[in-house]
């Protein structure tokens, strides 16, 4: 093979041409297409679960008509207000033997309260023992309170005998000792042209004469408490119980959430503790204002339930709730808000909202005057929770609570 045919045989190889083909562009047109693609099938994803939500919202009922209400700026938790722990000094006793104490009383050293369970119970010696019911089984259910019953506020009368306010059948007067129970004002009877729907709470005389007591709504009933807060309703009433008449009057409407009352020591007037709106109203049962009704104290730092007096002349507050300041209350960013309140009962039931309301529990003394003596607390309910009222007996704090399973004590000269 000669020079030329061995040039002929070898050919150059062609030079390489770069276009938009190559790996490079390849991989990242591929980078770009799965973008695309996965954002495409996100916002699909996002508008299939979304519209079909926003739709049945629209669509489904809301248990509540909630209307805008109007609190002024919590006040600041500092001074006597300042958060402690001191309430987790106390003990709980007899956990687990009794569930809902809501309201304590004692005669000499026995204990008296009612429970969830729609019983009145007598504690002896360390001994539960049941002493009367005013409702019947089944108990233990959403369902089933209205026909269990579910005794809340209790008293002592003049002659050792217990009053008792029961939710759903109304004033009952108990032997402590038998057992027997004579109702004196029954929920079936129309007051004024309101039905009777949540008795709450009573407060008696020295003599027995008089019972002061609250129907916190003629709408909703206990079991549907948290609907009433988140409602604002305002159809509550503070009414009067003869005892020697007989006769039922009102002496106060327009009432949100009405609670706990308590006669002053000298049995001139009755404050009314005002859930919904975070204060205690005052009503003047005799002397030169009666009849007539003004503000005892405005903007508290929680929810008051019950209020008892204290051995010092003043004023026993329980709360299962606190508006945070400095921080978040969920009550007054929620109180101007009704559009959001529907969404949330639209979609969640009482229990679960409830398991979302932050637990502490609060107890604060007031002067005679209305003034902050002094505040036991419990950030995160870890000793006390769900506390609804603080019943002083022989240098102790005994704690009640709505719906935990135990009564907590406290040694005042501890804390």
């Amino acid at each position: 093979m000669n020079e030329v045919e061995g040039l002929r045989q070898r050919r150059l190889p062609r030079p390489q041409v770069i276009t938009d083909d190559s790996p490079a562009q390849e991989a990242k047109e591929g980078s770009t297409y799965s973008s695309k693609v996965f954002r495409v099938t996100f916002l699909t994803l996002a508008a299939s679960l979304t519209v079909p939500l926003l739709g049945v919202t629209v669509l489904l009922d809301c248990p509540i008509d909630p209307q805008p209400i109007s609190l002024k700026e919590p006040p600041l938790l500092t001074g006597v207000l300042e958060p402690n722990i001191k309430l987790r000094k106390a003990e709980r006793l007899w956990e687990n033997q009794l569930h809902g104490p809501e309201s304590i009383v004692n005669i000499g050293d026995i204990l008296f309260t009612g429970t969830a369970d729609g019983k009145i119970i007598k504690i002896e010696d360390g001994e539960i023992q049941t002493i009367s019911r005013i409702g019947h089984d089944p108990c233990g259910t959403h369902e089933d309170e209205p026909t269990c019953g579910r005794p809340l506020g209790i008293r002592v009368g003049p002659n050792n005998t217990l009053f008792v306010a029961d939710a759903y059948y109304g004033l009952y007067e108990v032997d402590p000792d038998t057992g027997e129970t004579k109702m004196l004002v029954s929920t079936k009877t129309v007051i004024e042209g309101q039905k009777l729907s949540f008795v709450n709470d009573l407060t008696v005389t020295r003599d027995g004469r008089k019972i002061y007591f609250t129907d916190s709504s003629s709408k909703w009933q206990r079991r549907d408490y948290l609907f009433l807060i988140m409602e604002g309703t305002d159809d509550g009433r503070l009414l009067e119980y003869d005892t020697v008449t007989k006769e039922v009057k009102v002496l106060m409407v327009g009432l949100r959430f009405p609670n706990g009352v308590q006669l002053s020591p000298a049995e001139d007037f009755v404050l009314v503790q005002e859930t919904t709106m975070a204060r205690i109203r005052r009503y003047y049962v005799s002397g030169l204002m009666k009849g007539g009704a003004d503000m005892f104290v405005e903007n508290m730092p929680g929810l008051p339930d019950n209020i008892r007096l204290s051995s010092s002349g003043g004023y026993w507050v329980a709360m299962a709730a606190v508006r945070h300041n400095p921080g978040f209350s969920l009550l007054d960013f929620l109180a101007e808000k009704p559009w959001i309140k529907k969404m949330i009962f639209k979609l969640l039931s009482q229990e679960t909202v409830t398991n979302f309301v932050p637990k502490y529990s609060l107890v604060v003394e007031l002067t005679e005057t209305g003034s902050y003596r002094r505040s036991f607390h419990d950030p995160n309910g870890v000793m006390v929770a769900y506390v609804s009222e603080a019943h002083e007996h022989n240098g102790y704090l005994y704690l009640g609570s709505f719906r935990s399973p135990y009564i907590c004590r406290i040694n005042l000269q501890h804390v």
